[in-house]
C-alpha cells in the first residue's frame, strides 16, 4: 500500500469527524442558514488545540454569541495544553491550572478577551457535557441554540454527547477548532499548537471506534454515551485501511478519567 492512500484515508476520517455546520463564525453566516443573527450560547471545549483559544476569540469579537463558556478541568490532552502554552507563551501560568482556566488566561493576555463562565470539573467528554448542562441549567435555563466548537478529532462526539440529552427544538451548531490536510504522512499548514502526525492519527482512529453503536461503542447499543451516529462505509473502510498498516493507532479511553 502506498502512502497516498494512508494519506487519503486519514483524510476521510479527519474531514468527518472535524464538522463545521457554518463556513465561518460570523453572524451573516447564522442568519443565512438558521435565521438568527447569535446563538444563546457558545462553548469552548478544553480538549481542543490552542488554535481552540484563537476561534473562541474570533467568536466573542464577531459577537455570534450572547454568551460564551470554556469547560475543561484536567484530562488526558490537559498536560499537552500545559507544555504547549509554556513553550509557545511562557508568560502564561498553566502549571496547576484546569483546561478552562488555561484557555481564560490565554484568550486574556493574547487577546484582552475573557467567558463569562467557565467549569472547570469535568474529565472527559461525557462529563463535559454533564457539567456544561448543570451550568445552563444555573446560569440559562431558556436557552434555546448552542455553538460547540471542540478539537476536530472529537468534536462529533460532543455533538452527539449533547444530542442525547437535549430536545430536538434546540439548535445545536458544530465548529470544530480546525480542519487539515495530511500529506506524505504529514500535517498541511498546521494550525497553533497542533498534535504530532503521530497524535492526530490515534485521536481519529479512537474517535471511529468510540463512536460506532456496537456492544463496544458508545452509542446506544454500547455504553449508551451519546446518540447514534451515522458512520458512511467509506468512513469505517478508511478505518480498516489505516488500522492494517498502523495496527496500534488507537487510543485507548485512560480509565484515570472515566467518570
Amino acid at each position: 500500500m502506498v502512502l497516498s492512500d494512508i494519506d487519503s484515508a486519514i483524510n476521510k476520517i479527519g474531514h468527518f469527524l472535524s464538522r463545521r455546520d457554518i463556513d465561518d463564525l460570523q453572524k451573516e453566516m447564522l442568519a443565512k442558514k438558521y435565521g438568527i443573527e447569535q446563538v444563546d450560547v457558545m462553548v469552548l471545549f478544553g480538549g481542543s488545540i490552542i488554535a481552540g483559544g484563537d476561534v473562541l476569540a474570533r467568536a466573542i469579537r464577531n459577537h455570534v454569541a450572547k454568551h460564551f463558556i470554556i469547560v475543561g478541568g484536567a484530562g488526558h490532552t490537559t498536560n499537552t495544553l500545559r507544555q504547549v502554552v509554556d513553550n509557545l507563551y511562557p508568560g502564561i501560568k498553566t502549571a496547576g491550572l484546569t483546561e478552562a482556566q488555561i484557555f481564560q488566561n490565554y484568550i486574556k493576555q493574547r487577546y484582552h478577551l475573557e467567558v463569562d463562565w467557565l467549569e472547570m470539573e469535568s474529565t472527559n467528554c461525557g462529563n463535559n457535557i454533564n457539567n456544561l448542562l448543570n451550568l445552563l441549567k444555573e446560569h440559562l435555563p431558556d436557552w434555546q441554540s448552542i455553538i460547540l466548537a471542540q478539537d476536530a478529532t472529537m468534536q462529533v462526539r460532543m455533538y452527539a454527547g449533547l444530542k442525547k440529552y437535549v430536545q430536538d427544538s434546540k439548535q445545536i451548531i458544530n465548529y470544530a477548532t480546525y480542519q487539515v490536510n495530511i500529506k506524505d504522512g504529514k500535517i498541511v499548514n498546521p494550525p497553533h499548537g497542533m498534535w504530532t502526525s503521530q497524535r492526530y492519527v490515534n485521536l481519529l482512529m479512537g474517535e471511529i471506534a468510540r463512536l460506532q453503536d456496537t456492544s463496544t461503542g458508545y452509542g446506544p447499543k454500547g455504553k449508551n454515551f451519546i446518540s447514534h451516529v451515522d458512520i458512511p462505509d467509506e468512513i469505517f473502510q478508511a478505518f480498516e485501511t489505516i488500522q492494517t498498516v498502523l495496527p496500534d493507532s488507537i487510543r485507548d479511553a485512560d480509565s484515570q478519567y472515566a467518570n
